[in-house]
């Protein structure tokens, strides 16, 4: 199966298995970032199911998906929240974030490095940027029915890489979804006890890689100029977005 299609992560995302993978991500998310208030929030990618929890919560919170894979209305029966968008060109403000959620985002990417470079320019400085990508070590990575087996899985040290080139600072790494990608209903009521137990046994060999990063302005630090971004208008994060249709745009 291949996921090109917003619809084909938000069925996903709807089905028990993406419900087990939600609750689990969702969990170590809060983890790390368990009070958002009054912060301005970014998910990238398809973040949605992510950025839920945090709608009553931040001061201001929007979805980006890729311009290739369509768009819904998210948050249901709520005005919309989600802008479709380069990945490469974000159409926000420089140094108008605080946190940003990059999920089901770097593993598809053609331009990682410039997308990266893009949400260095957005984040504040002392921002924080939280990365959910497969890891090339874990099973999830050959799930091909699952989000997680497409596109490029990551080693730890790889990514660890890519965000010194783009001139952010490593905080924090962990492994994360032990469960099994089987889709019978035995492991995953037991998807709880496997995320527990197994890093002690399996340690860094979960399905998932979660690191976060930092951008730090030093003296001397070089701004990366992103001279495209001035042909276009930037998004202003704000607290009532003005609606758009419920279909993919």
């Amino acid at each position: 199966m291949m996921f090109s299609s917003v619809y084909d992560f938000k069925d996903f995302y709807n089905s028990p298995s993406g419900q087990v993978v939600k609750t689990l991500v969702s969990g170590h998310i809060r983890a790390w970032w368990p009070n958002l208030t009054g912060l301005r929030v970014v998910g990238i990618g398809y973040a949605q199911p992510y950025l839920t929890p945090f709608l009553n919560e931040a001061e201001r919170c929007i979805a980006i998906n890729p311009a290739r894979r369509g768009a819904c209305h998210w948050p249901l029966e709520q005005k919309n929240l989600t802008v479709l968008a380069e990945e490469s060109e974000l159409p926000l403000e420089t140094n108008s974030v605080d946190r940003v959620l990059l999920i089901h985002s770097l593993e598809y990417a053609e331009l990682f490095h410039s997308n990266l470079q893009e949400v260095w320019r957005v984040l504040k400085s002392n921002g924080r940027v939280l990365i959910v990508t497969p890891n090339r070590m874990g099973l999830w990575a050959r799930s091909d029915w699952s989000p997680y087996g497409q596109g490029t899985p990551y080693s730890i040290d790889q990514l660890r890489w890519l965000l010194r080139d783009c001139q952010f600072t490593f905080e924090r790494s962990r492994s994360a979804l032990y469960v099994p990608p089987l889709r019978w209903r035995l492991v995953q009521k037991a998807a709880n006890g496997f995320e527990r137990f197994l890093p002690y046994v399996m340690h860094g060999l979960g399905g998932l890689h979660i690191i976060e990063a930092s951008k730090q302005l030093y003296a001397g630090t070089q701004v990366p100029v992103v001279s495209k971004m001035i042909v276009r208008g930037p998004v202003k994060l704000r607290q009532n977005p003005v609606p758009t249709s419920r279909n993919p745009v």
